[in-house]
């Protein structure tokens, strides 16, 4: 299996390649980053997603399952970008995992809210070379690969050989979205911060973070909040992806699932929530995942992601952790010269594919 983690601005995509029992190649794609991701205007050049989709559609493979996590930005942008420009692009995708706007507030009979409406610009016609301006849940219908089904907590898929198990969003986290979600909401001031919060020292943020009256800040985004987050797990290994997802929501879920600090989750990689925001990594959710491999998926560019904090908090529960990032800039910068002095153990690594052999 190969799992890469593209270069996707400050958002994620992700590429998994791995072979069923049939030694057949398979592809799962997670999050689309931003539009840059598929196609870079600026400097006219192919995106990594675009690649990405070239070297699948050339080895005559598909994407069997595609998830979009949840509506940012930073997350769909480049599905969009691909859908737009590529008429043959739904020909190329078997399976979509996607919570719509229509689809929660059909299921959860709600009012739907016209703020999660997102528009596809379908190449026009010849006669007349307007695009088409088609409803994301139009197009994904229109090509037979999405069933309008919500994907929710406790949601199951075995996929040629691997094994899908998703652990939010809830149907709370859900009703909340349709019914509070406005595209005029502003960021919770609390997930972003100034890269200067790189320089503070590792050893005094954590503390900070133990003295008495500290406390957590969860971020408060719905949109976030609603994230589809999956447990995977292939050839007996598990592998952990939370998006953008709030920690205390995966922490319940994964209690119900029966892990806790005396029975932890044990993974061979884990995908760190909303890039290394401070506001998504509680100390209580490091308790129960256990693992040596942490992926901060960002370049940074805005709100100052990975959080200085986050990465304290996971070198406080381990401290032999291996640090991953898919930008040399923040792998560079996140520690500063008395962090490598404290823990000379943790090392952050520029990553671009991990290959896991079984």
């Amino acid at each position: 299996m190969t799992i890469r983690f593209l270069k996707a601005g400050n958002g994620d995509c992700i590429s998994i390649t791995y072979r069923d029992g049939k030694a057949k190649n398979r592809n799962i794609v997670i999050d689309g980053g931003r539009s840059a991701t598929y196609f870079d205007t600026r400097f006219n050049r192919k995106g990594p997603l675009r690649k990405e989709i070239d070297r699948i559609r050339s080895n005559g493979e598909k994407i069997d399952l595609l998830v979009l996590s949840h509506i940012d930005n930073d997350h769909i942008e480049g599905f969009l970008s691909w859908f737009s420009k590529d008429k043959k692009a739904s020909a190329l995708v078997e399976r979509v995992w996607f919570n719509s706007g229509k689809s929660i507030a059909k299921e959860l009979k709600e009012k739907e809210n016209k703020d999660l409406a997102f528009n596809v610009d379908l190449p026009g016609n010849t006669n007349t070379g307007v695009p088409e301006a088609l409803e994301f849940e139009e197009y994904l219908t229109k090509g037979s690969i999405w069933d309008g089904k919500l994907i929710g907590a406790g949601s199951k898929l075995s996929l040629h050989g691997i094994d899908l198990e998703v652990l939010t969003p809830t149907l709370q986290q859900l009703r909340k979205l349709v019914r509070e979600y406005y595209k005029n909401t502003g960021e919770d001031i609390y997930t972003a911060a100034d890269v200067d919060d790189w320089k503070q020292d590792i050893k005094d943020i954590i503390a900070l973070e133990q003295k008495k009256g500290f406390r957590f800040r969860q971020d408060r985004s719905v949109k976030n909040g609603s994230s589809i987050t999956i447990l995977m797990t292939y050839g007996g290994k598990r592998f952990l992806f939370l998006a953008d997802s709030h920690p205390i929501a995966v922490k319940k879920q994964l209690h119900a699932l029966g892990f806790g600090k005396n029975n932890p989750l044990v993974v061979e990689l884990f995908q760190v929530s909303h890039h290394g925001s401070k506001a998504n990594m509680h100390k209580h959710l490091l308790e129960i995942i256990k693992t040596d491999n942490y992926v901060f998926s960002t370049n940074s560019v805005r709100h100052g992601h990975p959080h200085k904090a986050t990465i304290a908090r996971v070198v406080s529960e381990n401290p032999k952790a291996n640090l991953f990032f898919n930008y040399d800039k923040v792998k560079s910068g996140i520690l500063t010269p008395q962090d490598r002095k404290d823990f000379p153990n943790v090392e952050p690594k520029l990553i671009t594919e991990y290959v896991v052999n079984l």
